[in-house]
């Protein structure tokens, strides 16, 4: 059974909304709301102007790839899946595809969406999407300047346990691991 959006009307109302930052990657507005018990509150949203694209290449011996680097909001180092914001009305599959290429050097034939996903709807309206890239091939990695990425190939149930055991902590690395495994064991992949 499909649930439909209009079963379920909002029981918000939005009375005045004003943005409190801005800059090239994210603005934060600030709404004065009614909350669904009927009292004045407020509500923070933070607008990405991206979309998050995460990419799980897989080999023929079913080897992947993460890639680690520091992730200076969290203070620590990250392994994850190779990731990228596509920028709002760019397909989402080119900029998968750049970004595979740009943080690994691997290209791919074939290329399969495997989610949607919203990555914390409490307090953002970013939307992500996944694919897993097949029969990959060695290309030249132009990571951007901000980036100081390591590469590591290793069998792909060796990084699905890391996000089991919370070595890998990435929202949508996380979830496209597991779809990953899912996928693997119901023969789908």
């Amino acid at each position: 059974m499909k649930l439909k959006k209009e079963t379920y009307p909002n029981p918000w109302k939005t009375l005045s909304k004003s943005v409190e930052y801005n800059n090239p990657w994210i603005k934060v507005t600030e709404h004065q709301v009614i909350n669904p018990a009927g009292s004045d509150g407020i509500y923070g949203v933070v607008h990405f102007k991206s979309q998050a694209i995460g990419i799980v290449p897989l080999d023929e011996n079913y080897n992947t790839y993460l890639v680690g680097q520091y992730r200076y909001a969290l203070d620590e180092y990250s392994w994850e899946i190779p990731e990228g914001g596509s920028p709002l009305g760019e397909s989402s599959l080119a900029t998968a595809k750049r970004e595979l290429e740009e943080e690994t050097g691997l290209l791919a034939d074939e290329w399969i969406e495997i989610l949607k996903m919203h990555t914390s709807n409490s307090v953002t309206d970013e939307v992500g999407y996944a694919f897993v890239a097949r029969q990959l091939h060695q290309g030249v990695a132009q990571p951007e300047d901000t980036e100081d990425l390591k590469v590591w190939k290793l069998p792909f149930q060796q990084a699905f346990e890391m996000a089991m055991n919370s070595e890998i902590t990435d929202s949508l690395s996380v979830i496209s691991l597991f779809k990953v495994k899912l996928l693997i064991d119901q023969g789908k992949l």
